[in-house]
């Protein structure tokens, strides 16, 4: 007969994927009914690009206001995570009162990418407190989930798109709703006393050698990923026009960038357990070395066979996301115990900081390379987290990762 903690870590894993996907159905909206929107109101590029990056943006900005003021140790987590599904739930709902060419609706965007900071890390900071010997599974599934929720427009949009206003409702209750259950959700027995507060603690994800390494790390992969997520589907788009007829290319092509992202959630619990097993440092180097070389390679099959091409992708696919739980899951492993949500929030703060930049370059790349070579340079990320996550392996303290296994 199971005990009772194995069942309370079960239900609780259980309720917190199931709140955090529920939740961020707030940030997966705005991608699945942009194109309804631009279409009834005629929003110009900057209105549409303003929508979705609003999010991202305010994303930021409540990630490293949370991070200095180290709400996700110092708070309990359900009530921070209920609060921020709450107040974001309100702010999207408010989208239906507003024009969506107004200036108001960015910004309404903007508050809810700053209440989701309450509700991606500090799902993590959860989970992360029933792990035991299985982190990086617990991590990567979180992480997997929420792939196949940043996957979802492109479904979505393939069969026509979403109405906007029954869209914008429903993922406004369904994280009302998250804010209700996550009540239900216990804390494991590895969440530390809450820490003095010290707003210089966030300093020590660079003083520390290897929690430095680790977020070098992370920000190679963020460098490529969502860069590449955010353009794969138009790049897709422009090669199958050039080898498909046109009734059925712009179908195919949306269908084919929903499998790409999809199949990460594949890789994400893949690579959750073989890190369990093998090691942090093991399985990040290898999916790193494997996207950085997709994303090298790729643009040679662009114009050629779609088969051929979407096999190419679905490995890219895999391998981009497969690490990503991995740096979450060594913070987790790294950092003192007292400080983890705060880390792993300063840490998600930096990644997305960074997308900001490689999302609006990867059109400049274009300009200039055209779609065969636009995508190497995101190559670069992958090649610096490989040599972070080799030099943390010969870290003394790495023997922290995975139970010994580095």
């Amino acid at each position: 007969m199971l005990d009772t903690w194995a069942t309370s870590k079960r239900a609780s894993v259980a309720i917190i994927a199931i709140c955090q996907v529920a939740a961020m159905a707030l940030w997966f909206s705005a991608s699945a009914v942009t194109p309804a929107l631009a279409a009834e109101f005629h929003l110009s590029n900057f209105s549409q690009a303003a929508l979705t990056s609003g999010v991202q943006a305010g994303f930021v900005l409540g990630c490293l206001a949370s991070a200095i003021l180290g709400l996700p140790d110092r708070v309990d987590p359900r009530r921070l995570f209920a609060a921020s599904a709450t107040v974001g739930a309100l702010a999207n709902a408010l989208l239906l009162a507003v024009n969506p060419a107004s200036p108001a609706a960015p910004l309404l965007r903007v508050v809810t990418g700053v209440c989701m900071a309450g509700v991606y890390p500090v799902g993590m900071r959860l989970v992360a407190t029933w792990a035991k010997d299985d982190m990086g599974l617990m991590v990567g599934i979180l992480v997997g989930a929420l792939t196949l929720g940043s996957a979802s427009p492109h479904l979505f949009n393939a069969f026509g798109g979403l109405d906007w206003r029954p869209t914008v409702a429903v993922s406004s209750a369904s994280a009302l709703a998250a804010a209700l259950l996550i009540g239900f959700a216990g804390v494991g027995p590895n969440r530390a006393p809450p820490p003095r507060f010290d707003p210089h603690a966030v300093l020590g994800a660079w003083r520390d050698v290897p929690l430095r390494l680790a977020n070098l790390g992370y920000l190679g992969h963020m460098w490529e990923l969502y860069a590449m997520w955010a353009w794969i589907g138009v790049f897709l788009s422009a090669s199958f026009a050039l080898s498909l007829p046109a009734g059925t290319a712009e179908v195919a092509a949306r269908l084919a960038a929903f499998a790409t992202i999809a199949s990460g959630a594949v890789g994400c619990v893949a690579a959750g357990l073989l890190a369990d097993r093998i090691g942090r440092t093991t399985v990040t180097i290898i999916a790193m070395a494997v996207s950085g070389s997709c994303a090298a390679t790729i643009g040679l099959l662009y114009g050629g066979s779609p088969a051929a091409l979407l096999c190419l992708c679905v490995i890219w696919g895999i391998s981009i996301v497969a690490d990503s739980a991995q740096f979450s899951a060594s913070i987790a492993e790294l950092a003192d115990p007292a400080r983890v949500g705060t880390m792993l929030t300063l840490q998600t703060a930096l990644g997305f900081t960074l997308t900001l930049v490689t999302i609006h370059l990867l059109p400049h790349f274009v300009d200039a390379m055209g779609w065969r070579y636009a995508f190497v340079p995101l190559a670069i990320g992958p090649a610096i987290g490989v040599w972070a996550m080799a030099r943390l392996r010969a870290d003394p303290r790495s023997v922290k990762l995975a139970g010994g296994r580095r």
